[in-house]
């Protein structure tokens, strides 16, 4: 997590949905155990016309008058839900996705439903959604739908102690998205899952390898493990009150993180920024954690 995210409101977007309640809802109990402010953002989308057309005031008024109740009826709920922590609504004019992004640069996280009031049954993560975790300045926290007995609120909860995951690749450690985790699992009082996905070898699939012994994959996997243990080393010295665990398992990065993360109640990635996509960018595996996970995933941006 960057010096300062802290200190910088949680953002989250609100239309009215269900999917947008429970993300801002997410958003308060993040708010509460960061100790700073909520911000609760509704957005007026232009309405659809040729371009020339010209709207009528009413309509635009309407639609203001609407979000307006929208994020009020959110900010008495969630004040009412968390007397300490201070809730400010407001809203704009413009595309969901613009404005959150625009609204982002002043904030710590920006928190988003899965899913909007559009899309379609089955849709599991929607555009807005997308956009925000590929081009948002600071992390971006994904909800999708609650399991029946909800994400684990508490540090302990029915199936034990709260769980953050977070992948890791101890070859290229990604200090954005490690510090964001610790951090995250020491606010909770969670215990964090570092995983790291393997592969074997190059030299052990060749015309002149007919399988692979189990001593020698065993050996292989001990080296990965050692050498993840070498790379949480600096965390773990950094936030000592974290219980931490390591996993390496020999699958791909995407079903290693969403094998992981079942149950857990928040699993987190990292995304390369890249100053030539304006519109931002998310990685393959991102991409695929984000459409399949059933917990909240954060995506946190880092440099190269």
């Amino acid at each position: 997590m960057k010096e300062g995210a802290m200190g910088h409101p949680v953002l989250a977007g609100v239309d009215g949905s269900e999917r947008s309640l429970v993300a801002a809802a997410w958003a308060a109990r993040e708010a509460v155990l960061r100790g700073v402010p909520l911000r609760l953002l509704h957005v007026s989308p232009p309405l659809p016309g040729d371009p020339g057309d010209v709207v009528p005031a009413t309509a635009v008024e309407t639609l203001r008058q609407v979000g307006d109740h929208i994020v009020q009826r959110a900010v008495a709920g969630l004040g009412a839900r968390h007397p300490d922590l201070q809730v400010r609504g407001e809203h704009a004019d413009a595309a969901p996705a613009t404005a959150l992004l625009a609204a982002a640069r002043g904030a710590g996280l920006l928190v988003v439903g899965a899913r909007g009031s559009g899309g379609f049954d089955g849709l599991a993560v929607g555009s807005v959604a997308l956009r925000s975790a590929a081009a948002a300045p600071c992390p971006v926290v994904l909800v999708p739908e609650p399991p029946a007995g909800g994400f684990g609120n508490r540090a302990w909860t029915a199936r034990g102690l709260a769980q953050v995951v977070v992948g890791f690749d101890a070859r290229r450690p990604v200090g954005e998205a490690a510090d964001f985790a610790f951090a995250a699992a020491q606010a909770r009082g969670a215990r964090l899952r570092a995983v790291q996905a393997w592969a074997l070898p190059a030299e052990s699939v060749s015309p002149r390898t007919v399988f692979v012994t189990e001593e020698d994959r065993a050996t292989w996997e001990d080296q990965e493990v050692l050498r993840l243990s070498d790379a949480m080393r600096a965390w773990r010295e950094k936030y000592p009150e974290v219980t931490v665990g390591t996993d390496v398992l020999l699958l791909h990065a995407a079903q290693a993180l969403l094998h992981a993360s079942r149950g857990a109640d928040l699993l987190v990635v990292g995304r390369r920024t890249d100053p030539r996509a304006a519109e931002g960018r998310l990685g393959p595996v991102a991409h695929a954690v984000l459409h399949h996970a059933r917990c909240p995933v954060a995506v946190v941006p880092h440099d190269g």
